[in-house]
Order: structure tokens, then C-alpha cells, then sequence
């Protein structure tokens, strides 16, 4: 494990006004940091929401006079828009389903935030997630999985860079969430009990393809459900609507529950099959990064997840033209265009791509 000096070092926590960016600016002030919160204000649209930026703040703000450490506001909303929420919308207009996230963890959350703390002195930046940051032998850093399995968020971090993992903390990533919330309350934190943020921030009422809409300047036009033979079964909503994999929602009566297996912009179709038409043992991804290990062991027998919620299968990979290619044991279910295929090496994160495309063949 990476042993760091506390002495004289000065770490900026990003406060969400949770429980668990909360306890994490305790537990590195109890172990000597130089603790300094910052809430970073990122969606204009929440401010009118429950769990808006302004209630972060007011949350935020009442833990750092409880710490008695510093707190101040850090405006990011510009590189949101621009980074995050552009992207998304861009991706859904491409017909893949993206992760959010991820991109505002890569760029927002630590590329922005790192760059604005060093400028004021820092030496770390700190977050709530529930992963551990460890120096390998091999001389890189690498996230590792946290000790509490449900709760584990190493899959939305496999893009962050080794300078920004070198100067990252996350002394949370060694507890289970009841034990977090248990120190919460030990020590009188209001937010002891409050309740886990699930949708994504900019999307409060969960409609992402209105919010595609107002958003993008351009109506999303209705077109065919197909099938494989292009036969058409129907008319679609739009393509923001659907993903693949999805059974419910579709509106068509076929006699036997049926999937979205892909979505085809060029086209404006949305194809349907069976159940069986969304497995493959082979994804292929791009915008590789590289984390724990700085190239592929073709020998090796990797795990990896193809979604957040994904317990994770044992594979092989390669690269391909620059193209990341895993073969699983066996097949997968529901690969999904957009979103991140992260491979892991024991408990640690190797590298990973964002998702292409699924296949049954050799690449």
C-alpha cells in the first residue's frame, strides 16, 4: 500500500453534502490532513430541485463548522454542460446509452477539481467513493475495489489518469456503509441519515428523452421497429427512448415478450429480436485507458463488467487496432453501446474502453 505523509499536507473534499464525502473529510482531518471542503455547484437546474446544489451546500457547509475546517464553493458549471451533459446528449443522438458519471468523474470531478485545488496550494483531492487508490508494484496506481461488494464504485472510475490517481485520497473506500453512517452518527453529523443520491443529477424526473429533447435544439423524430430482416414491427417514440436490451416500454404486441438488440441512427430504426439475440461472448470498445497495468497479458484471465450493476465474468483480452477486445467464458447478456466495459486484475482495475459494439465472432 502507498504510505502517505500527513504532515503539513492540505487535501480538498469534495462535499456533496452526503454522508459520505462527510465522513470522509473527518477521517482525513482525524488522520492529520490539512482538510479543506469544497462543494462544486455543476447543474444550474438542480438549484430548484430537492436534492438541488443550494440544499448541498446549506449540507456541506454545516458539516465543515461542525469539522472546523474551511469550506468554500467551487463554480464548475460551464465544464458540466460542456463535458457531461453535451456528451450525453450527443451519445443518446448517436444511438448508444452513456454513463454520465463516468465523464464527470474523469473531467469534472477530478480533472477540473484537481487543477482549481492545486491552485490554491493543495496537495490531494478526496472523495466519498467507496474504492481504495493503491500503488502497485509495477510502479502504477490503480483503483481498487472497496471491502464492501454492494456498494463498490470502481467501475465509474476506470478512466481517471495516474497524475490524477497519485493525488487522489479515498479513505472510504476501507469501510462498509453502515459502518460510515454508524461514525456519522457518533460524531453528530445532521446528514447521518440522509439518503443516497440514484439518478442522475441533471435528469430529475427521470425522462431522459425530454430532456434530450428541450435540450438539443431539434426534435427527435419517431421511426420503425424492425426486425433483423428489417420486416417492420411497428413505430418507435424516438431513439433516445430505448436501449438495448430493453423488453418493457416498447408498445409492440408480438405474442411473446421481445428486446431492443440495436439501435440504427443512420436509419432511425430500432431492431428487435429474442431473448437470445442479446447474448455474445465478444465486446469490443474504444477510448482505451490503461490504469494497474500499462498493456494486455493475452495469457491472462481477466474479470470484467460491462455495466455498473454487472457482478462481472471471467474473460481474455487484446487489442485490436486500437481497439480493446474481450472474449468472455461465456456468454453476456445485454452489451450496451455507450457504456463501459472496465477489466479487472484481482481486485484491482487494469484498464477499459467505452463500449462499441457486441459480437459472436472473432475479431
Amino acid at each position: 500500500m502507498n504510505v502517505i505523509s500527513k504532515e503539513n499536507k492540505t487535501v480538498v473534499v469534495g462535499m456533496s453534502g452526503g454522508v459520505d464525502s462527510s465522513v470522509c473529510a473527518y477521517l482525513l482531518k482525524e488522520q492529520g490532513y490539512n482538510v479543506v471542503g469544497a462543494t462544486m455547484q455543476i447543474w444550474q437546474e438542480c438549484d430548484n430541485h430537492e436534492n438541488s446544489s443550494f440544499t448541498s451546500v446549506d449540507d456541506a457547509k454545516r458539516v465543515a463548522d461542525m469539522l472546523g475546517i474551511p469550506h468554500y464553493t467551487m463554480d464548475f458549471r460551464k465544464e458540466f454542460k460542456e463535458r457531461v451533459v453535451n456528451d450525453f446528449i450527443q451519445e443518446y443522438l448517436a444511438g448508444r446509452t452513456p454513463n454520465p458519471c463516468i465523464v464527470c468523474n474523469r473531467y469534472v470531478k477530478w480533472e477540473s477539481l484537481l487543477k482549481r485545488s492545486m491552485e490554491i496550494g493543495a496537495d490531494y483531492i478526496a472523495t466519498g467513493h467507496y474504492a481504495r487508490i493503491e500503488k502497485l508494484d509495477n510502479g502504477r496506481y490503480a483503483i481498487r475495489n472497496s471491502i464492501t461488494a454492494t456498494k463498490d464504485q470502481t467501475y465509474a472510475l476506470y478512466k481517471l489518469t495516474q497524475e490524477q490517481l497519485e493525488h487522489t485520497l479515498m479513505p472510504v473506500g476501507d469501510y462498509a456503509k453502515e459502518e460510515v453512517r454508524k461514525i456519522a452518527k457518533e460524531i453528530g453529523l445532521t446528514v447521518a441519515d440522509k439518503p443516497d443520491s440514484m439518478d442522475i443529477c441533471f435528469v430529475t424526473d427521470n425522462d431522459y428523452a425530454g430532456f434530450i429533447e428541450r435540450n438539443a435544439g431539434k426534435k427527435i423524430e419517431t421511426g420503425n421497429f424492425v426486425d433483423i430482416h428489417g420486416n417492420v414491427l411497428g413505430t418507435h417514440k424516438g431513439i433516445t427512448c430505448y436501449t438495448v436490451g430493453q423488453r418493457k416500454g416498447l408498445g409492440l404486441s408480438l405474442g411473446h415478450p421481445v428486446f431492443v438488440t440495436e439501435i440504427r441512427p443512420e436509419t432511425n430504426e430500432v431492431v428487435i429480436g429474442e431473448n437470445e439475440d442479446i447474448f455474445v461472448d465478444t465486446v469490443i470498445a474504444n477510448k482505451v485507458n490503461f490504469m494497474g497495468e500499462a498493456a494486455i497479458n493475452e495469457d491472462k484471465t481477466y474479470i470484467a463488467k460491462i455495466r455498473y450493476n454487472h457482478k462481472g465474468s471471467p474473460c481474455h483480452a487484446r487489442l485490436v487496432d486500437d481497439k480493446l477486445v474481450v472474449t468472455f467464458d461465456a456468454p453476456v447478456r445485454a452489451v450496451t453501446p455507450g457504456q463501459a466495459l472496465v477489466v479487472y486484475s484481482n481486485d484491482y482495475v487494469a484498464f477499459g474502453g467505452t463500449i462499441l459494439k457486441g459480437a459472436n465472432f472473432n475479431v
